[in-house]
C-alpha cells in the first residue's frame, strides 16, 4: 500500500527534525565551547583522570612495577597497614606542622610586603621582579644555598643566630632544627609568589574606598585592618589554599636536604607525607602501597580545602 502525502510528510517530520537540531547545534556557541575545549579535555583524561582511577586500582593492590604480572588484590589492607605505621605519622605530623606554622606566615609576610611595595611610586617593577625570583630559581640550588648560609661555623646566618642565643650546628643537619630550616628555606621560596597575587588584588580596590575611609576619619592601621583586608578575602583564600597544596606536596627541598641519603635525613626530621609516598613506591618498590598514601595524600588535602573554605566563607 502506498503512504498518502500526509503519511509521508509524518514520516518524514523526525528526520527533519533531528537534522534541524543537528544543524542548530553546530551553529550553537555551546557546540563551539566545547569544540575549543575538547583538545584540553582530551588531554587531562589522558595524563591526569587515567592515571588518577588506574592509581585508585593500584592502591587495591600489592603490586610492583618490577613484576606487574603478580599483582593481586588486596582490598583496603594497604590503608589499613599505612594508618598503623608509626613513619607516616611522623611524615604527617611533620606534613601538618609546616602547613599549620608555614602557610600563614609566608601569607601574612607577603601581604606585608604587598601593601608596602603598592605604595612604591618608582622601580615598582623591578622590586616585584626581585621578589618573585625565588620562585622560579631552581629549588635544588635554593636549597644548597640555604645549607651554606645555616652551616655550623661558616653559615652567615648561624652566625647571626648565636648572637640571639641559638646553638651553632648546621641546621639542616641537626634533628632538633632541621624542621625549622626546612620551615624557613619555604617560606622564603614561596613568599614572593604570593606577594605578586596580593600586589595583583591591591590594584583591584578603588582609590574611593580609601578617600571615603580618610574622611571618615580612619588611621593608616584602620584602613589596612578594615578596608584591605576583607576587600582581599578571595585573595586570601587563594593564597592560603595554594600554600596548602604546597606544603602537603613539599618534596623537593626534602630531596636536596637528603643529599643522596634516605629521604627524610637527618634521621627522619624532614619527612613528609610526600617523600613518605615516594620512599614506599619507589625505592621499596610497593607500587600498591605508594598508591594508597598518594590517596591520603589527596583526601587529606581535599578536608584541608573544604575547612578552609567553611571558616572563609567566602565565594571563589
Amino acid at each position: 500500500m502506498t503512504p498518502n502525502l500526509d503519511t509521508k510528510h509524518y514520516l518524514n517530520r523526525p528526520n527533519r527534525k533531528f537534522k534541524s537540531k543537528v544543524a542548530g547545534l553546530g551553529n550553537s556557541s555551546t557546540f563551539v565551547g566545547y569544540l575549543f575545549v575538547a583538545p584540553i579535555l582530551t588531554l587531562m583524561g589522558i595524563w591526569f583522570y587515567y592515571p588518577l582511577i588506574q592509581s585508585f586500582f593500584y592502591s587495591l593492590q600489592d603490586i610492583s612495577f618490577l613484576n606487574p604480572d603478580a599483582a593481586r588484590f588486596v582490598g583496603l589492607s594497604n590503608y589499613m597497614e599505612i594508618v598503623k605505621d608509626p613513619d607516616f605519622w611522623t611524615a604527617f605530623v611533620h606534613s601538618m606542622t609546616l602547613t599549620i606554622v608555614a602557610v600563614p606566615l609566608q601569607a601574612i609576610i607577603a601581604l606585608v610586603i604587598a601593601v608596602n611595595l603598592n605604595k612604591v611610586l618608582h622601580l615598582k617593577g623591578l622590586f616585584r621582579t626581585l621578589y618573585y625570583m625565588p620562585y622560579i630559581t631552581s629549588t635544588i640550588a635554593v636549597t644548597t644555598v640555604f645549607m651554606y648560609l645555616f652551616m655550623q661555623h661558616e653559615g652567615i646566618a648561624t652566625r647571626m643566630l648565636a648572637w640571639f642565643g641559638f646553638p651553632d650546628v648546621s641546621w639542616y643537619a641537626n634533628v632538633t632544627y632541621a624542621l625549622p630550616f626546612l620551615m624557613i628555606l619555604t617560606i622564603w621560596t614561596y613568599v614572593g609568589f604570593y606577594m605578586v597575587v596580593y600586589l595583583g588584588g591591591l590594584q583591584t580596590i578603588p582609590n574611593d574606598i580609601y578617600e571615603a575611609g580618610r574622611v571618615d576619619g580612619a588611621n593608616g592601621w584602620q584602613q589596612f585592618w578594615r578596608l584591605t583586608v576583607p576587600m582581599l578575602k578571595p585573595v586570601t583564600f587563594l593564597v592560603i589554599m595554594s600554600g596548602i597544596i604546597n606544603v602537603m606536596q613539599l618534596f623537593d627541598q626534602p630531596y636536596a636536604l637528603a643529599r643522596n641519603g634516605s629521604l627524610g635525613s637527618p634521621a627522619g626530621a624532614t619527612s613528609t607525607i610526600v617523600t613518605y609516598f615516594y620512599s614506599q613506591a619507589f625505592s621499596f618498590n610497593r607500587s600498591g602501597y605508594g598508591s594508597a598514601a598518594a590517596f591520603i595524600i589527596f583526601a587529606i588535602i581535599i578536608v584541608l580545602s573544604m575547612l578552609q573554605k567553611r571558616f572563609v566563607k567566602e565565594e571563589i
